[in-house]
Order: C-alpha cells, then sequence, then structure tokens
C-alpha cells in the first residue's frame, strides 16, 4: 500500500514538473487555422491539434530543464521553493532523463507534421535550454527570447499547415508577445523585494523602466491590431452591407474586425492593471482565473469566429 501511495506521489509530481497550466499558452498555435479560414477543416485541424500536443510536451521539457538549472535558487523562493525538483520529490538525474524523454517525442512528433516545424521546435528548445543556462540573466535580452518563444508558437502553427499570415499580423504578435514578456518580469520585480529575488536579471531593471516597457508595447499591441483590423478585414456579405447602409452612410465601413478593438482595449487594460498590482508572474494563470480577463478573451475569440465563420463575411483574412 506504501508502495502504490509512493508511486502516486511521483505522478503526481511528475505532473506537477511539467506544468500543465502552462500549455495554455500554446494554444496560440491555434492562429494561423482560424485566421486563415482553416478552423473548420478537419485534415488542418488534426494537424494542429497534433502540433499543440508537440508543443506542449517541448515546453514541458523546457519547464524540468529550467527547475534543473534553478533547484538551488528556488529553494531560496517563497513559493518556488515547493516545486518537485528544488523539494526533492524528483531527483535530478529523473529530472534529466524526464526532460530528454520529453524533447526526444515532441520532436519526433513535429516531424511528422513538418520539417519546418520540427526545426522550429528544434530552435525553440536550444534557445530555452541556453536562456535557462544563461541567457535569462541578461537583461532586455531575457524579455526577448521569452517573447521570442510566443512568436514561434503562432507561427509554427502557420508551417504546419502552410498558411499566410499577413505582416500587419506579425507585427501585432510581436508586440502582444513583448508585451507579456515585459509584464511578467514587472509583475515579478514587484512581488519580490530585494532580498528574495532570485533573478538576477531582476536587479538590472529599475521598476520604472519595466513599468515603461509594459506601457509602451501594450500600446504598441492595441494599435497593431488596430491596424491589422483595419487592413486585413474580410469584406461584408452583401446582406450585412446593405442593412448598415439602409441604417447610415456611416455605418458602411467595411472593417468588420474593427468590432473587435473595444475588447482587445479593454483586455490590455485589464491586464496592465494586474501587472501593476504585481500579480502578473504567471500571465497563463490569470488567464485560467481573472474573471474580468476571462471575460475579455472568450468574448473576442466569439467576436472573432463570429466574423470569419458566421456568414457576416464573404471571405476570411
Amino acid at each position: 500500500m506504501a508502495n502504490i501511495q509512493t508511486q502516486v506521489q511521483k505522478l503526481v509530481a511528475i505532473a506537477r514538473v511539467m506544468r500543465p497550466v502552462h500549455w495554455t499558452k500554446n494554444l496560440a498555435i491555434f492562429a494561423a487555422l482560424i485566421f486563415s479560414g482553416s478552423l473548420y477543416n478537419p485534415i488542418l485541424f488534426t494537424k494542429i491539434f497534433w502540433a499543440f500536443w508537440a508543443f506542449n510536451l517541448a515546453a514541458s521539457a523546457t519547464y524540468v530543464f529550467n527547475d534543473l538549472m534553478d533547484a538551488a535558487a528556488d529553494r531560496a523562493h517563497p513559493i518556488k521553493k515547493n516545486r518537485p525538483i528544488a523539494s526533492g520529490q524528483i531527483s535530478s538525474l529523473e529530472g534529466l532523463i524526464l526532460a530528454a524523454i520529453l524533447a526526444t517525442v515532441a520532436l519526433f512528433l513535429a516531424e511528422s507534421l513538418s520539417h519546418i516545424f520540427f526545426i522550429l521546435l528544434l530552435i525553440y528548445l536550444v534557445m530555452q535550454a541556453l536562456y535557462s543556462l544563461y541567457l535569462k540573466n541578461l537583461p532586455i535580452l531575457d524579455i526577448i527570447i521569452i517573447a521570442t518563444g510566443f512568436i514561434i508558437r503562432v507561427y509554427s502553427g502557420a508551417f504546419v499547415i502552410d498558411a499566410h499570415l499577413s505582416v500587419w499580423f506579425l507585427l501585432c504578435v510581436i508586440s502582444v508577445a513583448l508585451f507579456l514578456a515585459s509584464g511578467k518580469r514587472r509583475a515579478e520585480s514587484g512581488a519580490l523585494g530585494k532580498k528574495s529575488q532570485t533573478r538576477a536579471s531582476l536587479s538590472k531593471y529599475p521598476r520604472e523602466l519595466l513599468s515603461s516597457y509594459v506601457t509602451m508595447f501594450g500600446n504598441a499591441a492595441w494599435m497593431s491590431w488596430s491596424l491589422f483590423t483595419f487592413f486585413e478585414s474580410p469584406k461584408a456579405t452583401t446582406p450585412v452591407w446593405l442593412f448598415l447602409a439602409e441604417l447610415s452612410r456611416t455605418t458602411t465601413v467595411n472593417k468588420l474586425l474593427m468590432i473587435t478593438i473595444p475588447v482587445t482595449i479593454f483586455g490590455i487594460m485589464r491586464y496592465e492593471a494586474l501587472i501593476f498590482k504585481n500579480k502578473a508572474e504567471a500571465p497563463e494563470k490569470l488567464l485560467l482565473t481573472d474573471a474580468a480577463l476571462v471575460t475579455s478573451v472568450v468574448v473576442w475569440v466569439l467576436l472573432v469566429i463570429l466574423i470569419l465563420y458566421g456568414g457576416l463575411s464573404t471571405h476570411s483574412v
């Protein structure tokens, strides 16, 4: 009985060190499927579904490796000291083997889907390994690397299904990625006192500088999305166009995706509020727990799908 309990505890520890809650970030891989108008294509959806799981495994491999490198520092952290490797629930050797297995399976699955996706995933793994070993201690570069991870997620989906994403969408992805990354650092800086900081790069960031990064990239995020909706919105169908024209000439602007701009601004404002309350250290958890933020994301997604797939437009972006 005691042996079974020990095995269960080990499995729970393995699940924890893989951080499945962080897999929500990998949903970004579905962006290309949605914006290319292929959401209802079963073949492409299946490919993206498996690409999502490949990225989940790869991301978990990087989390395990990062915990191995940070074990000593995590033991001095008020929260991270309870992580499986830092607390000794998983040995360093077990963690290394687990990371290797996860990365190998992820790359094998990626190669079966797309050779370019395999290369991107390999780049992601190498970049994250270098980040864990040293680069996370370099200010500015650490934020850029975190943001690059988000960009790779989005464009992995595009390469898997061979979809085109406009340059405006690329600008939007870069802006949002930098906003999330700088917000994470700002929240970490606010949550940890000088005596309890465990991330070397934080001591090199004046809090005012991180705040300015958050403001700058937050503005860039909603503005780049606005430009995307203006230049890349699908054309409205004739019935909708005629109906709007009958109401007023002012409402006949053929830019349906611009409807999502107010929701986008609200979401960014809400997230910034959480950042300055030092609650955005783990953005993936906020996307699951903060009611206002979750609601804005759900409404935004529903509006985008309605506009692109609900018969309101003649073709998707």
